[in-house]
C-alpha cells in the first residue's frame, strides 16, 4: 500500500469517535471470531499507538505476514468506510436516498419490476422534498430503463410524463451549475489575489464576471438556483470592494434558508457560509449592532442543530466562530481581551481537530498576529507573521503575504529594531515589486520606514502627523483602500502621535461611530 494511502488509513482511524469505534468491531464481529479477523487486529493495533510503525506491526501481530499488510490495509480502509456508511445514513438523506436506489436496483435485477418502481417512486417523492435533483434525474431515468421493459397499462401517459420529468430536471441542473460553477470560479480568483489591486484588477474581474453569468431570470431559478446566484454576487462583489451590495446578496442568501428553515439542517455547510460571508460584510460595512445579532443567531445554531453528529458541520461552525469573535475585538478595539481565544484557536490548529485548509490557517495566523500587535504584544504578532513569511512557495492569498510582511517592519520599528527594519525595508520592497503590489499607500510607509535612522528622536512625531496626513487622502481610493482592509495603520500613527495604546485608539473610534449610530435606532 503506498505511503500516502498508508497515511489516509491511519488519519481515517485517528478521526473516528468512540461511538464509531465500538461500531466497526460490532459490525466485524457479527459473523466471524474475532481472533480471526486480522484487519481487526491491524485496526486495534493502529487504534492504540499513535505512530505507524510497520516493523512493530509484524512483530506483535505474527499472524500477519509482511507480503499480506498492503492488501490488509487496504481492506481494512474499505471496511471502515462501510461501517461509517452504515452509522451516518441516519443523518444523511441522501445516503439513505442511494440506499433506496440501490434496492431498486437489485430488485430489478431479480426481475421484480413492480417492487423496484414502487422503491423507486418513494425515493424519488424524499428526493423531491429534499431538494436532491442529481438524485432524482438518476432515479427518473432508472423508471424510464424499467418501463421500457415493464409495460404498464398507462404507459402511454406515463412515457410522456417521464420524459418531461427528466427534461425539467435537466434544466434545473443546469441552471445550478452555471451559477455554482461562477461562484466556485470567483472563489478561485479569490484565493489567489485577494480584493482587487488596480483598475485593470478590477476590469479583468468585471469582464469574468460579465461574460459568465448567466441570463436568467432570478425568480425563474429554484431554491438552489438563487442561493448560487447570491453566492457569486457576493464574491464579486467581495474581491471588488463593495461591501454594501455584497451584503445585499449575502443577506438575501441567508434569507433564503430562514424562509424555508427545514432545508438549513439538510444543507448546514451552505446555510453556515451565508452566515459567514453576511458577518463578513457587516464587518466590512462597519454595521456593529446587526454583525452582534447575527454572531449570536450564530452562536444559537448548536443549540437548534446537533451539530456533534457531523464533523464536517462541527468544524464549519467552530471555523465561522473563531473568525468573526476576532473580527469583534477589532471593531471594538479590545485586542488585549480578544487574546483569551488564541489558546483554544491554536490548539484546534496543532491538533488539526477539523482538518482545516492551509489557506484557513494563514489566515488565522494573520488575525492572531494583528491581535498581538493591537494589544501591544509586538514579539508575539512577528512569531505568527514569520508563519506566514517563512512558508515555501505558497500559491494562494497574495494579499496576505504581502501585509503580512508590511506589519511585520512595523512591529519590528515598534520594538526599536531600527537596524533590521532598515535592511528588511530592501527585500520587502523586493517583494511587493514582484507580486505587483507596492502602491500609493506601501510608497510612502516605505519611505518613512526607510527614514527611520536618519530621524531625530525630536522629529518623530511631526515624521508620523505627515505620514497620517498621507495616507489620509489615500484611504479613500477605490483601490488604495485594499491596505486599511488588512490593517488600521492610520489608528497605529495616530497612537504613535498621541503616545497612547492603538487599541485605545481604535476603541476611542468605535465609541464614536455608536454615539452617531445610536439616535437612529431609537
Amino acid at each position: 500500500m503506498p505511503k500516502q494511502k498508508t497515511d489516509d488509513l491511519i488519519q481515517l482511524v485517528r478521526s473516528l469517535t468512540r461511538a464509531e469505534k465500538r461500531h466497526f468491531r460490532l459490525f466485524v464481529r457479527r459473523n466471524q471470531a474475532s481472533d480471526d479477523i486480522l484487519f481487526l487486529q491491524l485496526f486495534d493495533f493502529l487504534d492504540k499507538h499513535k505512530e505507524y510503525d510497520e516493523a512493530l506491526i509484524l512483530k506483535k501481530l505474527p499472524g500477519i505476514k509482511k507480503r499480506q499488510l498492503s492488501n490488509l490495509k487496504a481492506h481494512l480502509y474499505k471496511q471502515l468506510l462501510i461501517s461509517l456508511r452504515l452509522v451516518n445514513a441516519s443523518h444523511n438523506e441522501d445516503i439513505q436516498l442511494r440506499e433506496m436506489i440501490d434496492y431498486a436496483r437489485v430488485l430489478y435485477n431479480k426481475g421484480l419490476y413492480r417492487q423496484s418502481l414502487d422503491i423507486l417512486d418513494k425515493a424519488k417523492g424524499k428526493a423531491y422534498e429534499g431538494l436532491f435533483y442529481a438524485l432524482a434525474l438518476e432515479i427518473v431515468e432508472f423508471e424510464k430503463h424499467i418501463e421500457g421493459q415493464y409495460i404498464t397499462r398507462s404507459i402511454e401517459g406515463r412515457a410522456d410524463e417521464l420524459a418531461a420529468e427528466a427534461l425539467h430536471l435537466h434544466d434545473t441542473i443546469d441552471n445550478i451549475n452555471l451559477y455554482s460553477n461562477l461562484a466556485l470560479q470567483l472563489y478561485g480568483l479569490y484565493l489567489k489575489m485577494g480584493y482587487v489591486r488596480n483598475q485593470n484588477d478590477y476590469e479583468l474581474v468585471k469582464q469574468f464576471f460579465q461574460s459568465h453569468l448567466p441570463d436568467i431570470d432570478f425568480q425563474q431559478l429554484d431554491f438552489f438556483g438563487k442561493v448560487y446566484y447570491c453566492q457569486a454576487q457576493v464574491w464579486y462583489y467581495h474581491i471588488t470592494q463593495d461591501f454594501p451590495m455584497c451584503y445585499r446578496h449575502a443577506q438575501k442568501w441567508v434569507e433564503l434558508f430562514r424562509e424555508k428553515p427545514e432545508l438549513i439542517s439538510t444543507y448546514a455547510p451552505l446555510y453556515l457560509k451565508g452566515m459567514h460571508n453576511l458577518l463578513n460584510a457587516l464587518f466590512n460595512t462597519l454595521q456593529y449592532q446587526k454583525f452582534i445579532d447575527e454572531l449570536e443567531e450564530l452562536d444559537r445554531f448548536p443549540e437548534v442543530y446537533d451539530i456533534s453528529q457531523v464533523k464536517n458541520i462541527e468544524g464549519l461552525f467552530y471555523l465561522f466562530k473563531y473568525i468573526h469573535s476576532i473580527k469583534k475585538h477589532f471593531l471594538e478595539g479590545t485586542f488585549t481581551e480578544g487574546l483569551q481565544l488564541i489558546p483554544g484557536l491554536v490548539k484546534t490548529i496543532e491538533e488539526d481537530t477539523y482538518n482545516w485548509d492551509d489557506h484557513r490557517i494563514l489566515v488565522f495566523y494573520y488575525r492572531i498576529a494583528c491581535l498581538y500587535f493591537g494589544s501591544g504584544d509586538n514579539e508575539s504578532a512577528i512569531d505568527y507573521l514569520n508563519l506566514i513569511i517563512n512558508q515555501k512557495n505558497p500559491d494562494y492569498r497574495e494579499d496576505i503575504q504581502c501585509f503580512a510582511r508590511i506589519l511585520n517592519l512595523i512591529a519590528h520599528f515598534e520594538l526599536g529594531n531600527s537596524q533590521l527594519v532598515e535592511y528588511q525595508v530592501k527585500s520587502v520592497y523586493r517583494f511587493l515589486l514582484k507580486m505587483e503590489d507596492l502602491h500609493a499607500v506601501q510608497r510612502e510607509i516605505f519611505r518613512f520606514l526607510r527614514k527611520i535612522p536618519r530621524i531625530q528622536e525630536e522629529e518623530l512625531k511631526n515624521e508620523f502627523i505627515s505620514l497620517r496626513n498621507k495616507l489620509a487622502e489615500q484611504e479613500g481610493g477605490p483601490y488604495e483602500r485594499r491596505p486599511f482592509l488588512y490593517l488600521d495603520i492610520i489608528s497605529w500613527l495616530e497612537s504613535k502621535i498621541e503616545d497612547k495604546p492603538v487599541q485605545e485608539i481604535i476603541r476611542r473610534k468605535f465609541e464614536a461611530r455608536q454615539m452617531r449610530v445610536r439616535p437612529l435606532d431609537t
